[in-house]
């Protein structure tokens, strides 16, 4: 009988795991693209940056403390618990750390952001929000200004998501466009139409401290993304002119006549005739002076009794130099700037153009803030109503920031290794090289001894 043929199984393909290293959840969202993927495959995944985590530690446990100490009294006013905005603060402030600790851990890839359904699509989603707060069932106005979504057991400001949302969407646009940057029909006009659209959804909530912040952020990112100083200075110059024009036409308005009673109160702080418009930015500069150079203790705020509306809020930093003087309020400018400049490090050793441009725009963002905010409070600006980073009363706004802040140290985790520290697998392909060239050498030389012997048996 015949033998029996064998039957011959293919050999199973072994399905290759999309970056096998990368432990990030959603991680099949991240692009696709294969120059993209081989980039990734040689990023290495290290610890967060410590410095940078232990500044915005310390200017968080330090922002809850002075926004217990500005509160207290309003909360007795407002018939609550006197640690009552102290306790919804530090709630907040909880959440907040752990979506920060969630999101620089390596369960999350900032490359995610990358995507474009992910960064258009949370773009959108901002949108219908800033637009939601003009409905009815939404609607919180505070200060006539319509700017919160009150859900009932929650109230949020969509405009500060929105400002992480611009941050993202240029980010992924100017990393994907880098090579035609200096040109304008990709190194500006998008980004106009972009902030423009913006700057109407926040003008329609008398936002005017959001649109300038946004207007900002989007400015410099444009700039540090490699456009066309040319197209640049020709778009400082439209600003330059568009403002003035553009407060012009808003105070003619019934709606914006408050930004005429915000510049009075700015020129002339002290004249009788503007004691009630300007009794905010009175009382600010009176607590600061009265904090002198050392300040009048921890607690020992006398401004802070219903004499300084929003004590609590925008002008905390007024009760910071008030009870902890010129010193403290120095330290507190002084961990600022080294939170800025720790973020522009950052951004500067991320390990693609995205991580940068991401870590610059919320480096930015929040050194912007704190910079209005501290200009406001010493009347150096008109008062425009923005918040101090991780100290000004607001929960949302603290969630949002720590988790820009957990962006920023998902970055730092990541760095492409350097030529004089190869990874492993480059290590071994030049090893390998080596071996290759040494063998070539002897090859080369054993037949050259051949050759010789040849020629000498010849003669």
């Amino acid at each position: 009988m015949p033998a029996a043929k064998k039957s011959r199984k293919k050999p199973r393909k072994e399905k290759k795991s999309f970056l096998p290293n990368n432990k990030a959840l959603f991680k099949g969202l991240i692009p696709k693209d294969p120059g993209f993927v081989a980039h990734l495959n040689r990023i290495r995944i290290g610890d967060i940056d410590i410095p940078f985590f232990i500044l915005v530690f310390v200017l968080l446990v330090l922002g809850v403390i002075m926004m217990y100490s500005a509160s207290y009294a309003w909360a007795i006013k407002d018939n609550v618990a006197p640690d009552y905005y102290f306790m919804h603060q530090l709630q907040m402030a909880g959440i907040g750390l752990v979506i920060m600790a969630i999101v620089s851990s390596k369960l999350f890839d900032y490359h995610i952001l990358k995507n474009p359904y992910v960064n258009i699509g949370f773009f959108f989603i901002c949108t219908a929000l800033m637009l939601m707060v003009h409905l009815p069932v939404f609607k919180l106005s505070t200060a006539d200004a319509n700017r919160w979504i009150d859900l009932g057991f929650f109230s949020f400001q969509p405009s500060e998501l929105m400002k992480l949302a611009v941050i993202i969407l240029f980010s992924s646009m100017i990393s994907a466009n880098h090579q035609k940057m200096t040109t304008f029909k990709y190194g500006i006009l998008p980004y106009l139409l972009v902030l423009g659209f913006v700057c109407i959804l926040t003008m329609l909530q008398r936002h005017l401290s959001g649109t300038i912040i946004i207007c900002i952020i989007g400015v410099a990112m444009l700039l540090v993304g490699g456009c066309n100083p040319k197209h640049f200075a020709i778009l400082v110059l439209i600003a330059m002119a568009a403002v003035p024009l553009g407060i012009m036409i808003l105070y003619q308005t019934d709606k914006f006549d408050y930004i005429n009673e915000r510049i009075i109160s700015w020129w002339y702080t002290f004249e009788p005739e503007n004691k009630q418009i300007a009794w905010q930015t009175r009382n600010s500069l009176i607590a600061i002076g009265s904090g002198n150079i050392f300040g009048l203790g921890l607690g020992n705020s006398r401004q802070k009794f219903l004499y300084l509306p929003e004590s609590k809020n925008d002008f905390v930093f007024a009760i910071v130099c008030e009870e902890l003087g010129f010193v403290g309020a120095s330290v507190v400018i002084l961990l600022f700037l080294m939170l800025v400049f720790r973020g522009f490090s950052i951004a500067r050793n991320a390990p693609d153009k995205f991580g940068m441009l991401l870590a610059a725009g919320l480096s930015i963002q929040v050194g912007l803030q704190a910079l209005l905010n501290i200009a406001v409070v010493t009347n150096t600006i008109p008062n425009t109503g923005i918040s101090l980073p991780f100290f000004s009363y607001g929960g949302s706004a603290l969630i949002v920031q720590l988790a820009q802040m957990g962006i920023i140290l998902n970055i730092s985790r990541q760095s492409i290794p350097s030529k004089e520290e190869p990874d492993s697998d480059d290590a071994a392909s030049e090893l390998e090289k080596r071996q290759i060239k040494e063998a070539k050498r002897q090859l080369g030389t054993a037949a050259k001894v051949r050759r010789v012997n040849k020629e000498n048996r010849d003669h």
